[in-house]
């Protein structure tokens, strides 16, 4: 058993990583502020599960973060802590260089504090985990190829820079001090759980509550897709096989244009939960102004982690988004 401090651990991705850590055995501390986008229902699998503990808090408070790495011995340290959403970095950027920067600070300084008193031993064993966003990398044309590991950095709107700037405090915490980091940059992650502001579940909610489904622009931007248990078996595979210091990029295969996902997915609907008139969902369907800053495609290379570690997706995107439809239909 290895003791986990995971930070957002109620959010999107945190969540399916804490049920993995409980189910392959493990104990899970989660570190989380409970804002908005995390919710207590993600952790349902595992609230009476010994080996998980939930504490409320932020990644900035020093003296906590302090408290949890000592009193709970962790071996690994997995940052999936972060604000996220694209359209409120925009409105409100401070949120997110408070949290996504000086928070990442914060762990990091923490962190190295602790793993610099362990055992020698410990110290071998201790990694740093720190997930990021293909995001920090810009945007692609249609001809460029995919982001890889060796990518230049070029952020284009507040949330991707708080990250990029994040990324680089990781990689100096190792270069600088030995601290022993790895990152992963992922594309965007789909699934059960995620907050409903997010596309895929703004455009399933949309449809069924027989509102407009809103598509920026012309709805030709392109997004890479992954499954969320897939990103979270690949960061399971980079602690493990993973080598310090290095980052390793995980996507989907998946690359989609926005409105052609949203038809995918009303045709979805269309199947298994017709509207009361037996017209298609895609008649909700409304472009609207685009996003400042709107990044043309992400598109991520899987090539390393497939050659290190066997990584590719477990299903067909549609065989998973089908999944994921029906899990919203469920839960509304």
């Amino acid at each position: 058993m290895s003791n986990f401090l995971i930070t957002g651990g109620a959010g999107f991705i945190g969540s399916h990583f804490v049920e993995k850590a409980c189910n392959i055995g493990h104990k899970a501390i989660v570190l989380d502020n409970l804002t908005y986008a995390a919710d207590l229902n993600n952790l349902k699998a595992v609230e009476k599960n010994p080996d998980f503990k939930l504490i409320k808090g932020e990644i900035a408070d020093r003296d906590l973060v302090t408290k949890i790495l000592s009193a709970e011995k962790i071996d690994f340290v997995i940052n999936f802590a972060a604000e996220s959403h694209v359209d409120n970095s925009i409105k409100a950027p401070e949120n997110f260089i408070q949290t996504n920067i000086v928070g990442t600070f914060n762990l990091l300084n923490c962190s190295l504090n602790f793993w610099q008193n362990l055992s020698t031993e410990k110290k071998s064993q201790f990694r740093f985990l720190h997930v990021s966003t293909d995001e920090v990398y810009g945007s692609l044309s249609l001809t460029d190829e995919k982001f890889n590991e060796e990518t230049p950095y070029k952020p284009n709107s507040p949330y991707s820079a708080s990250k990029a700037a994040s990324d680089h405090l990781v990689r100096a915490w190792f270069e600088t001090y030995n601290l022993p980091t790895i990152t992963t940059n992922c594309s965007n992650n789909f699934g059960p759980h995620q907050h409903c502001e997010k596309f895929i579940p703004t455009v399933i909610t949309s449809a069924i509550s027989n509102k407009i489904i809103p598509i920026y622009g012309n709805g030709k931007n392109i997004r890479d897709w992954i499954f969320v248990k897939d990103h979270v078996g690949g960061i399971f595979m980079a602690l493990q096989k993973g080598v310090v210091g290095q980052t390793y990029c995980f996507g989907g295969e998946c690359e989609k244009e926005n409105i052609d996902l949203a038809n995918e997915i009303c045709e979805i609907l269309d199947q298994i939960k017709p509207r009361s008139d037996d017209a298609s969902y895609k008649k909700q369907i409304n472009f609207i102004t685009d996003r400042a800053g709107h990044d043309k495609r992400y598109a991520i290379s899987n090539n390393k982690v497939y050659r290190e570690f066997g990584f590719k997706p477990s299903k067909s995107f549609s065989e998973r988004l089908k999944e994921t439809v029906q899990w919203y239909l469920q839960k509304n």
